[in-house]
């Protein structure tokens, strides 16, 4: 990648982070539109699916940043009871929803168009996700956002974040993420941390933290 592709993909990459909500809509829009993202458009048996049905209860899910619904028609149908998709992409949303029709989960999958970063959910859940969309949180927001989220969690709900904090050789760590990883451990109870791999994406469970129980260490 030449140095005018890499400034082109970084101020893209700001704006969607750091950008107004109708300007993140319109270049999310535009991704989902054309063929960008189709390559994950099958995710069926992903490192982060046994970590949500572990969790879940057969109870309910919160997927902040759901994009086309993958999550929502790929979990095991029996894992859980309601899925709430919020996304700022209506042109992901229309996908969502066209295949929860086609795989008979319409009654039970829901999705609402809105930026998660301030999106108010009106009911509580078993599990909170971010599947890789905790990349496009603000460094300087995740701690609130999380806090804020906490109380739409059930009694004993967790959230559950996807991410890849090492390079695809796996062999030096990606600062950002990294950095994002120890907000969740410094200011959360984690619950349980994997990665898949030695290059591979993780997957870090936690819970907000009860009142005077310190920080682990790590």
């Amino acid at each position: 990648m030449n140095i005018a592709q890499r400034t082109i993909t970084f101020f893209g990459g700001f704006l969607k982070a750091y950008g107004p909500s109708n300007l993140k809509r319109l270049l999310w829009d535009r991704e989902f539109s054309g063929s960008k993202w189709n390559f994950i458009d099958n995710t069926a048996g992903d490192f982060v699916y046994p970590h949500l049905e572990k969790h879940l209860h057969n109870g309910s899910i919160l997927d902040l940043g759901c994009g086309p619904g993958n999550t929502a028609n790929e979990l095991a149908a029996n894992s859980y009871q309601s899925y709430v998709g919020v996304d700022i992409s209506e042109a992901a949303l229309g996908k969502a929803r066209k295949r929860s029709k086609e795989t008979g989960r319409e009654n039970k999958n829901r999705f609402l168009q809105d930026d998660f970063i301030n999106y108010v959910p009106t009911e509580r859940f078993d599990v909170i996700l971010f599947r890789e969309s905790m990349y496009h949180v603000p460094m300087g927001k995740i701690q609130a956002m999380l806090d804020r989220f906490s109380s739409y969690l059930k009694d004993g709900g967790v959230f559950v974040v996807r991410m890849s904090t090492f390079s695809p050789s796996g062999d030096r760590s990606k600062h950002r993420p990294t950095a994002m990883m120890r907000v969740m451990e410094n200011g959360f109870d984690v619950v349980e941390k994997h990665q898949n791999g030695d290059s591979g994406p993780t997957v870090i469970v936690f819970r907000p933290r009860k009142p005077g129980n310190p920080a682990a260490a790590h």
